[in-house]
């Protein structure tokens, strides 16, 4: 996924787990979807990571791809 994508999917989505749930990672996806986002705290730390392009899918691989 490209970068600007993935930014904007978890800004505007990443409450709800959105992204996580896109990621393959279905248990962490869940909890964001029932606690908004780990009370906003976790909701933040994943909008960094994935503007960094540290965010990773279950799998370990980058769910972002700088071009």
């Amino acid at each position: 996924m490209d970068k600007t994508t993935a930014i904007l999917i978890t800004i505007f989505l990443g409450g709800l787990g959105v992204h996580r749930f896109m990621a393959g990672k279905t248990g962490t996806g869940i909890i964001w979807l029932l606690t908004g986002g780990c009370l906003g705290i976790g909701y933040i730390i994943d909008v960094i990571k994935v503007a960094q392009g540290n965010f990773l899918k279950a799998d370990g691989t980058p769910w972002v791809i700088d071009q």
